[in-house]
């Protein structure tokens, strides 16, 4: 009998409870991988938490991105410079511009977003991808990842 009232509970809690929420945990991090796998040296890493700029605002997310040993943006095409870009398909984007080091060869890009406000889902994918300052067109993506893999 014992049993029985046991598994009745169980299978009653497993339908009458709503699932999980598939929202990512943070703060976590994520290795951002070439798409090009001939980009051996490029890597990058991004950084997702809450922040709370102006209080009394509420927690918004903040994601910082790095990347390293990128090629030179007009190798190619018409492009001079990177972004972060993070979205869940079919619903939202995010796009923030990254800024070079002073190095001369190969510098490191880098920027952060500090104002999204919707749940960070287990579907957003971080992306660095190529960009014209000018047009401000976006060009195709050099460093990936999706936000499951944020540890």
């Amino acid at each position: 009998m014992k049993q029985f009232v046991l598994i009745i509970l169980t299978v009653s809690f497993l339908v009458i409870c709503p699932s999980y929420s598939k929202a990512v945990n943070t703060p976590c991090s994520m290795v951002l991988n070439p798409i090009d796998q001939e980009l051996k040296n490029t890597k990058g890493v991004a950084l997702v938490y809450k922040v709370q700029l102006r209080p009394p605002s509420f927690a918004r997310t903040n994601i910082s991105i790095l990347g390293v040993h990128l090629p030179k943006p007009s190798s190619y095409g018409n492009y001079d410079s990177y972004e972060g870009f993070a979205f869940t398909a079919e619903e939202i984007s995010w796009r923030f511009k990254l800024y070079p080091t002073p190095e001369q060869e190969s510098p490191t890009w880098a920027g952060r977003f500090d104002e999204i406000t919707a749940k960070m889902g287990e579907n957003v994918v971080v992306q660095v991808r190529l960009s014209n300052s000018k047009t401000e067109k976006l060009g195709p993506s050099i460093l990936e990842s999706n936000i499951k893999s944020c540890k």
